[in-house]
């Protein structure tokens, strides 16, 4: 976060040349920023606040955060998802005292949101957009920053554990019922199909996300 507070300005030549201080947070006011989405969140202890001489302030707080998502798995797991971050200040409306702008353009938060997503997991980055706009409530307009996460999920794990092996089973149910075995044949590796099968869906059972408002199609065939 950076903001400026124009009471807070000397001149570095009148005191020994410095130019900035850290101080700690309850020093001076800060914005009180949210973010709506969060449903657990812990915080660092690392509260201070760089000030410069002109009256900047800069305030980095790393801490890590929860956050609720609506989950559209009807393509899964051939599916992409999209997140919402969206932060704001309820406390301070937008026309008289707080307006929000983020300070690095659309390409600098893809480079750098890259880079910090180094987990080579389930989830793949692919995309970051903002949407800046003013949030109209019963107690005023309020400035709000929506950052639109989306992740790719990478299907290898699921295509080798559960669509090859689902596809092998039905291939061999085709070619044992057209073939030219017996029937007793035919009857025996039918209910081996069937026992295989029984196993998949109990696999696909354990496997499948379970908080959306639409089934995934691989679940309903």
């Amino acid at each position: 976060q950076e903001w400026e507070n124009s009471f807070v300005t000397w001149d570095p030549r009148d005191f020994c040349n410095i130019s900035h201080l850290v101080l700690p947070m309850e020093t001076f006011w800060s914005p009180h920023i949210l973010i709506l989405e969060t449903v657990n969140r812990q915080n660092s202890n690392f509260d201070y606040v760089t000030i410069l001489h002109n009256g900047s302030f800069i305030s980095t707080q790393p801490f890590q955060v929860t956050l609720t998502c609506s989950l559209m798995i009807l393509k899964f797991p051939f599916d992409t998802q999209t997140c919402n971050v969206s932060v704001a200040s309820f406390l301070h409306p937008a026309v008289t005292e707080l307006i929000m702008k983020t300070k690095r353009t659309r390409a600098e938060l893809m480079r750098d949101s890259q880079s910090y997503f180094l987990t080579d997991g389930e989830w793949k980055f692919t995309n970051l957009s903002i949407i800046e706009y003013i949030e109209q409530l019963d107690k005023g307009d309020f400035s709000v920053v929506t950052y639109v996460v989306s992740m790719e999920r990478r299907p290898t794990l699921y295509i080798l554990n559960l669509i090859l092996p689902t596809c092998a089973l039905y291939l061999l149910d085709m070619a044992v019922l057209f073939g030219p075995s017996s029937l007793e044949e035919k009857i025996s590796f039918q209910i081996a199909i069937i026992l295989g099968s029984s196993m998949l869906a109990v696999i696909l059972n354990n496997i499948l996300p379970t908080s959306s408002n639409k089934p995934p199609i691989i679940g309903t065939h």
